[in-house]
C-alpha cells in the first residue's frame, strides 16, 4: 500500500492520470467496496484522514481518493499530515492537486512518509513534448512513430488536455499494439491548439515572419487570447530588451542585473536579442507597439487581426538584422 500525490497544471490531465492510477490500484477488486472518494468544495481533510485510517471490510485493502486538495490551507491539512506520520498499511491514499496552490507541509509530509509524487505537467521543450506524447500513447497501447508524435504535439500546442481523447480515438480505430504513422493520425487531430508565448516571440526574434503569423493566429483562435493579451506578451518581451539599452551589459550576469531577473537562459537569450537588434531596433519595436496599441483602441478602421498581423510582420523584419 502507499501514498500517491498527483500534481500538475492541466485539470483534464490530472483527472486522466488519477483515473489510470485508481484503476491500477484496484486491479480486479470491487470498486464499490474498495474506493472512498472525496471531491468538490464540501469535504474536509479530517474526513479523508478518518477514511484512510479505517480498516478494509470484505477486501484486503482500501483506496481513498481526495481531489482538489490545493484549496486547503496549511492549517487545513493538519489532520492529513498527522495521518501521514503513520499511514495505514491497508490503505492506498491518492491525493490529487488542483483548486489552488498545494500546502508545502502536505507536500513535505508525503515525501517524509515515502510517498510517490508525480508531476503530470507536460514538458515545455518541443522534443521533450514529442517524447511525452509517445510515452502517453504507449501507456494506452498505441505505438506512434516519430513523425506522428511530432505532428500531434505540434497540433495540440498548449491544449494538451485533448491528447487523451485523440489517443482514445486512435485506439478504437486501429486497436492496441499497432504502429501508427503520420497519415493515420491526420484525420483525428482537430483544430490546432494554442502555443506557448515563447514560441511566438522566438519566431519574431528569428525573423520568421510566416511562422510568427501562424503562431499568432493559433494564440488568438486556438488559445482564445485577445489581441490585447498578445500585445501584453510583446510589451513584456521588448520591455526586457529596453532595460538593456544603455546598460552596457557584457555578459549574462550583467544582463540579468539590468533586467531584474535571475541569471540563466532567459537573460542570455535577451542579451543576444539586444545585441542583434541594437538600441535603434529596440526603440523602433517599442514605437511599433505603441502605434499598434492605439490602433487596437480605435485609432484606425482596420480590424484587430489585421493590426496584429501588420505589427508582427514589422517586428519580425527587425529580427532579421
Amino acid at each position: 500500500m502507499g501514498v500517491h500525490l498527483l500534481t500538475g497544471d492541466d485539470e483534464s490531465i490530472l483527472r486522466s492520470k488519477a483515473h489510470d492510477l485508481i484503476h491500477q490500484l484496484l486491479g480486479d477488486g470491487d470498486r464499490s467496496l474498495m474506493v472512498d472518494e472525496f471531491d468538490g468544495d464540501e469535504y474536509e481533510l479530517r474526513e479523508v484522514a478518518d477514511a484512510a485510517q479505517t480498516m478494509p471490510f470484505l477486501t484486503d485493502k482500501r483506496v481513498v481518493v481526495a481531489r482538489g486538495i490545493g484549496r486547503f490551507s496549511a492549517d487545513d491539512v493538519t489532520p492529513l499530515v498527522n495521518y501521514l506520520d503513520n499511514p495505514l498499511d491497508t490503505t492506498d491514499l491518492v491525493l490529487v492537486a488542483g483548486g489552488g496552490r498545494l500546502a508545502k507541509k502536505l507536500n513535505d509530509a508525503v515525501k517524509a512518509c515515502g510517498g510517490h509524487i508525480s508531476n503530470t505537467t507536460p514538458p515545455n521543450r518541443a522534443k521533450d513534448r514529442q517524447q511525452w506524447v509517445r510515452v502517453e500513447a504507449e501507456e494506452h497501447g498505441i505505438r506512434l512513430d516519430g513523425a506522428a508524435a511530432a505532428r500531434i504535439a505540434d497540433q495540440l500546442g498548449d491544449d494538451v488536455g485533448r491528447l487523451d481523447g485523440i489517443i482514445g480515438v486512435l485506439r478504437s480505430t486501429y486497436g492496441e499494439g499497432v504502429r501508427v504513422g503520420l497519415a493515420d493520425v491526420e484525420p483525428f487531430l482537430g483544430e490546432a491548439g494554442g502555443v506557448p508565448p515563447w514560441d511566438f516571440t522566438d519566431a519574431i526574434d528569428g525573423g520568421k515572419t510566416a511562422n510568427a503569423l501562424t503562431l499568432m493566429a493559433r494564440m488568438m483562435h486556438g488559445g482564445d487570447r485577445h489581441p490585447l493579451q498578445i500585445m501584453a506578451i510583446l510589451h513584456g518581451h521588448y520591455a526586457k530588451l529596453a532595460r538593456l539599452d544603455g546598460a552596457d551589459a557584457r555578459n549574462e550576469q550583467e544582463a540579468a542585473d539590468a533586467m531584474g531577473i535571475k541569471p540563466g537562459f532567459p537573460a542570455k537569450k535577451a542579451l543576444g536579442n539586444y545585441r542583434r537588434l541594437g538600441g535603434d531596433g529596440v526603440h523602433r519595436a517599442v514605437d511599433l507597439l505603441a502605434a499598434a496599441d492605439l490602433d487596437l483602441r480605435g485609432d484606425t478602421d482596420l480590424d484587430d487581426q489585421t493590426v496584429m498581423e501588420v505589427l508582427v510582420a514589422r517586428l519580425s523584419r527587425l529580427g532579421r538584422r
